[in-house]
């Protein structure tokens, strides 16, 4: 069963947050607390309560620390050593977090134009903000691995003060993490942090969830009480709809750029992931512009396959899909006797009636070109074999 995880960063994410939502579904604090256990870093808890925000009530989470840390800033390397190490954390687990940190790392050393080696992680390379990343991660295995999609997250505005200084909200490595993926420019104050952002765009898909079953609903509380929304992360647990994964769709892109030769392989690869058809047809586009219409029919199953191939191998920016019904007569092949061999024939019916009969052009093809005739002879033959000569009248 294809079990799914839509995140609604409502009031903005942060790792606290991301956590507590897990927790609202029902994955055990002390479960969490166990696959973190083998983590060498100082003494730790998490402190699990309920709270309210604008009437909405949810679980809050605080990571709460023996002591100050006296150096809270960590090098990528020493933060990777850290997880590397852990032997309580599953491979899954150690393999996002360190995806997560990864990113982080290249958002920062792109911001201060550095190398990623070069990278001290402050207050993200804090205790907390480890327990919050690898937490976040092992609330993925406790949940059972769903597919995760996000919701665009809101950014906020205004100005922090943090251990580079005074900066701009949202700030540098927010927005860096965030690009290429649809964000919302609202809110005031930090409602995104850069490891809510990190969570987003490495372990979720941000955007349109598929359509599913909404079994469990769970409300991560952040810290704060926002004037204008409520300071919550909404996390919705549930299975994909069978009818979500069944029956036919359309998944179609404008080509304006293309030529003849990536237009053929397209069809050809779109034919080898499972599509049932494929297609291009010319159309004139906004301006007078001459394109193409890459289409092509696929089963729900198959339908990412086909949109990955789309948005992998196409020059297209995007593509849009919707579900089509379709009536189709009953197939069956039968072979038939031809002066250069045999041929099978796709018949199509319609209770027990023969409606349309094809020769198989891949078979009249091979037989044309052993006897060295035009294959359209042999088409002729083949369906002149299929259908019997009507008696004489008398």
């Amino acid at each position: 069963m294809r079990r799914i995880l839509y995140l609604e960063p409502v009031g903005g994410i942060a790792g606290d947050m991301f956590l507590a939502a897990g927790i609202d579904l029902g994955v055990s604090p002390d479960a969490i607390a166990q696959a973190l256990s083998g983590l060498n870093v100082p003494g730790w808890k998490l402190a699990v309560s309920r709270a309210v925000r604008h009437a909405i009530s949810g679980t809050h989470l605080d990571v709460v620390l023996d002591a100050k840390e006296a150096h809270p800033h960590r090098a990528y390397a020493d933060i990777r050593q850290l997880i590397e190490a852990a032997p309580t954390l599953p491979e899954r687990a150690k393999a996002r977090a360190l995806a997560v940190f990864r990113a982080i790392g290249e958002a920062e050393a792109k911001v201060h134009g550095v190398s990623i080696d070069a990278i001290h992680f402050h207050e993200v390379g804090a205790v907390d903000s480890i327990v919050d990343i690898c937490g976040g991660a092992v609330v993925l295995e406790l949940l059972g691995d769903p597919e995760v999609h996000a919701a665009p997250p809101p950014l906020g505005s205004g100005t922090i003060r943090v251990a580079h200084g005074q900066m701009p909200i949202p700030v540098p490595a927010t927005l860096e993490l965030l690009r290429d993926v649809p964000v919302r420019f609202e809110g005031v104050g930090e409602l995104t942090t850069p490891t809510g952002a990190a969570l987003l765009k490495v372990l979720t898909k941000i955007g349109h969830p598929p359509d599913f079953i909404v079994e469990k609903v769970g409300y991560g509380v952040g810290t704060k009480d926002f004037r204008d929304r409520p300071n919550v992360l909404r996390a919705s647990l549930g299975r994909v709809e069978t009818q979500a994964t069944e029956g036919l769709w359309v998944v179609e892109a404008n080509l304006d750029d293309a030529t003849p030769q990536l237009l053929a392989h397209l069809v050809e690869r779109l034919l080898e992931v499972g599509a049932k058809d494929a297609w291009v047809a010319p159309v004139v586009m906004k301006k007078g512009r001459p394109a193409h219409l890459l289409g092509a029919l696929v089963e729900g199953g198959l339908r990412e396959a086909v949109v990955d191939v789309l948005l992998r191998e196409s020059t297209s920016l995007g593509v849009r899909y919707h579900r089509v019904e379709r009536h189709a007569l009953e197939r069956d092949f039968v072979e038939v006797d031809t002066p250069w061999g045999k041929v099978r024939v796709k018949r199509g019916l319609r209770d027990g009636r023969v409606l349309n009969a094809h020769p198989e052009f891949d078979d009249c093809v091979r037989l044309a070109r052993a006897a060295g005739v035009p294959v359209k002879q042999v088409m002729a033959a083949a369906m002149a074999a299929l259908t019997p000569t009507p008696a004489a009248p008398g």
